[in-house]
């Protein structure tokens, strides 16, 4: 019996992690994953944390407009009740989620189920961000997208918050933030 190399034999659960700076496409990416398995007859169920209503208070946007309908939640355990008899399950802003979402979509993935995260890998500071290096240590797939700096142009993989606000957490749109590269981010 030939089994294909990045799959178990007894699950084919597994967990993809998209993360990269803000304005590099993560969300279009996992819009993108998710309508495909639409497409192919999956059941697939979407989710966002609850406090994310920046474009829509139950659709997943894209900074392009790009939407899919999803479920707001407060808490990662959350998922685990909602999803039931489903094939794929996407979370967006997976940042904002604390590190009991490794411990779900782990859960999840030994269900069976295909899990797809997206979401920052570094705060404004440059530092890793919520719930994604717990995610990214356990995923089996992960795509790193880059934007453009603003700067200068080149690759961008820092999300510089314009705005003059100590929280780590700050939801906003190129009013408030802006893709760096490295040089560009750590300039005075």
């Amino acid at each position: 019996m030939f089994i294909e190399p990045h799959r178990q034999p007894e699950s084919k659960g597994w967990i993809e992690v998209i993360c990269g700076s803000m304005f590099s496409g993560k969300t279009e990416e996992l819009i993108r994953r998710l309508k495909r398995a639409q497409i192919a007859h999956q059941k697939v169920e979407i989710f966002k944390p609850a406090i994310d209503k920046r474009y829509d208070e139950y659709d997943i946007v894209s900074h392009d407009d790009k939407r899919i309908h999803s479920t707001p939640v407060d808490n990662a355990y959350n998922i685990l009740l909602l999803t039931s008899e489903v094939d794929v399950v996407g979370i967006d802003e997976a940042q904002f989620f604390d590190n009991t979402l490794s411990d779900v979509v782990e859960q999840l993935a030994a269900k069976g189920i295909r899990v797809i995260a997206a979401g920052l890998d570094m705060d404004f500071t440059g530092k890793p961000f919520g719930a994604i290096p717990a995610l990214l240590a356990k995923a089996e797939y992960i795509t790193k997208l880059h934007a453009i700096c603003m700067q200068c142009g080149d690759i961008a993989n820092f999300s510089f918050r314009r705005a003059k606000v100590e929280d780590q957490i700050l939801l906003g749109e190129k009013d408030v933030y802006e893709p760096r590269c490295r040089a560009c981010f750590h300039k005075p």
